[in-house]
């Protein structure tokens, strides 16, 4: 007979594992009301990041090239640290679209100080959220125009060592890891609409 023993601490609270287990469903859980494309499209937006955020990483970690680089960082910020800063915060920024679907995009949680348990107004998540996504797809669309055309963003040519100017397999792993980025911004718009729609559906008590 095989017994499956859960991970309980000695006090018989919940592990660790299952902590976190519980937070991240908690963090997930739509509220009622969401349809089922608005989940989809909310949980989404953090996976079309993972790809650039790991080439990012890849890249500066594996290629000695790259590594030696700084552009314009200070001395005092190695280039591996920025990108690894740069890579979690984009996906904590990716994250708050599943806030847009869960209960914690319409009650502060209650673990936060001051504001723990008070309503979110509406305007409060969405504006910025529609701006978030106006602003990421113009720069992502012509991030890739740019890049069509041989430029940069501010016009200049771009670098020879620029990844797709090497063709190749080297070109293709960046476009798969970046094209994703095209969709982070209508991603965001949809599940907006859909959060501003649901916030504002009259019901029992009125809008919430």
């Amino acid at each position: 007979m095989t017994v499956h023993v859960s991970p309980v601490a000695p006090s018989g609270t919940p592990g660790p594992p299952g902590r976190l287990r519980r937070a991240w469903a908690a963090a997930h859980a739509p509220v009622p009301g969401v349809r089922r494309w608005a989940r989809i499209a909310a949980c989404a937006v953090p996976l079309v990041v993972v790809p650039s955020s790991v080439w990012r990483v890849v890249v500066v970690v594996f290629d000695d090239g790259t590594a030696e680089k700084s552009g314009n960082l200070p001395a005092w910020l190695p280039l591996q640290v920025y990108v690894v800063l740069l890579s979690v915060f984009s996906e904590l920024v990716a994250f708050i679209a599943v806030g847009l679907i869960a209960a914690w995009g319409e009650a502060v949680p209650r673990w936060v100080p001051l504001l723990g348990g008070r309503r979110v107004p509406t305007a409060a998540a969405a504006v910025p959220a529609a701006l978030g996504a106006l602003l990421l797809t113009v720069l992502w669309t012509a991030a890739f125009v740019a890049d069509a055309a041989g430029v940069t963003l501010r016009g200049d040519p771009a670098p020879s060592d620029f990844p797709t100017a090497a063709g190749g397999w080297k070109a293709a792993v960046f476009y798969v890891c970046y094209l994703p980025l095209l969709l982070w911004g209508p991603l965001l718009a949809a599940v907006t609409v859909a959060y501003v729609r649901r916030r504002n559906r009259p019901g029992p008590a009125g809008p919430r």
